[in-house]
């Protein structure tokens, strides 16, 4: 039976980088927030930011039930920063029969922010669609976010780095 895969990790973990990684393990319809957000909206939304995402995760899990449903494997890529999302995510989809595995990326606190400075530099260069992350939304966004326990999550990802690659998924990928 298809499968729903829920990718959990902070903004610029490389969640998104990981999905296509899983993409091209395994052929998965990918769903992202981002992904809708970048094509429909400008970087105006403001206060509506986080009413336009629950729209478009409610939108987006409804349609991963009809593709699981039509035998496709699914990929969520939208965070799930909180306990209370993590555990909603799971009981939708258990309540329709559908298995979930969940995956985490586990980025060392240096790394990701290294990660967000290249990620705002691409941004200020026009090479990125991104939103820059500032000092303020930084400090919201680490207020937010709630490490998931080991429990919560079927496969906890630690990527690799070295200074002339990018992260290697492989042995750092750990079944829970």
């Amino acid at each position: 039976m298809a499968r729903v895969m829920l990718v959990c990790g902070k903004i610029a973990s490389g969640k998104s980088w990981y999905c296509r990684g899983l993409m091209e393990k395994n052929p998965a319809l990918l769903l992202s927030v981002d992904e809708v957000t970048d094509r429909i909206f400008d970087k105006a939304l403001g206060s509506r930011h986080d009413e336009a995402c629950a729209k478009i995760q409610a939108y987006l899990l409804d349609k991963a039930v009809e593709a699981v449903r039509a035998g496709a494997d699914v990929i969520l890529d939208w965070g799930f920063w909180t306990r209370a999302s993590r555990r909603e995510a799971t009981a939708f989809f258990e309540a329709r029969s559908i298995p979930v595995e969940w995956h985490y990326i586990n980025v060392p606190e240096e790394r990701w922010r290294e990660n967000i400075a290249r990620r705002n530099a691409a941004v200020l260069a026009g090479q990125d669609s991104s939103y820059y992350v500032d000092e303020g939304l930084l400090a919201k966004l680490q207020a937010l976010f709630e490490e998931p326990e080991p429990r919560e999550m079927d496969l906890w990802f630690t990527p690799h780095y070295s200074k002339k690659a990018p992260p290697e998924p492989g042995p750092s990928e750990n079944k829970l």
